[in-house]
């Protein structure tokens, strides 16, 4: 049986930055496959290429080689439209700092992703209800920002990235503003929603505590890539 391909391929991605006269390399010749219902953890110090990885994983980069496929499509062949398009509807994005509207509740967080995407008020309504219970947050629904605990908002932050059951779900350093029981339970949630709606996830982060929750780590070192068994912390 042939194995389906996985929604998010980066092959030989180079990426780099104007520094002074030269050039910085951020990201060298990467390479990575995330499966369908799979977490990779990416882990690495300060500098190392982490938030560059997301960033052209999210479309929001392009790479200066290279390939990133996302769904089955090559985002190289896409114009500036193209990748908006693809990034509202195939790419979930989890920012570190949650982000809110503080005028909007929660469930009115997630019904304005999918007012981008031209869903019917009801039917947004009833999917943002939805991903709010998923959440644990069925009782916030109706509660703003500021009613809300910095881990309840992370949470809503979680469930506005799948509002539009993207086939990616790229999320950085979630838990960083986070006490170590309300970040367990985040990471516990990333995990539990990526088996449950199938979503290839990738995570950044420097908490070293739960990567035994991840199907996979790899390490970020001066642009590169590697598999690694990770213990100790980082810098």
């Amino acid at each position: 049986m042939t194995a389906l391909p996985s929604p998010l391929s980066l092959r030989g991605v180079t990426l780099t930055y104007p520094d002074g006269d030269g050039r910085l390399t951020a990201l060298d010749s990467v390479d990575l496959d995330v499966p369908a219902g799979s977490l990779t953890a990416v882990v690495g110090p300060s500098g190392s290429g982490k938030s560059s990885l997301l960033a052209v994983a999210a479309t929001l980069v392009p790479p200066d080689s290279g390939s990133v496929v996302v769904a089955g499509t090559d985002t190289g062949r896409l114009d500036r439209a193209g990748r908006a398009a693809l990034r509202r509807d195939r790419i979930g994005i989890v920012f570190q700092q949650p982000n809110l509207l503080p005028s909007l509740t929660a469930v009115e967080q997630l019904q304005v992703m999918a007012d981008l995407a031209g869903r019917r008020p009801r039917e947004a309504r009833a999917r943002a209800l939805e991903l709010l219970d998923a959440v644990g947050l069925a009782d916030r629904a109706d509660r703003r920002p500021h009613q809300l605990s910095g881990g309840q908002r992370q949470r809503v932050n979680i469930a506005r990235a799948l509002m539009n059951d993207p086939a990616v779900l790229l999320v950085d350093e979630p838990t960083s503003a986070l006490d170590h029981e309300r970040g367990a339970a985040v990471l516990d949630l990333l995990v539990r929603l990526t088996r449950a709606r199938s979503t290839a996830t990738v995570l950044v982060t420097h908490d070293l505590a739960h990567l035994e929750r991840m199907d996979r780590t790899v390490r970020m070192a001066d642009g590169r890539l590697s598999a690694d068994a990770v213990t100790g912390a980082e810098g």
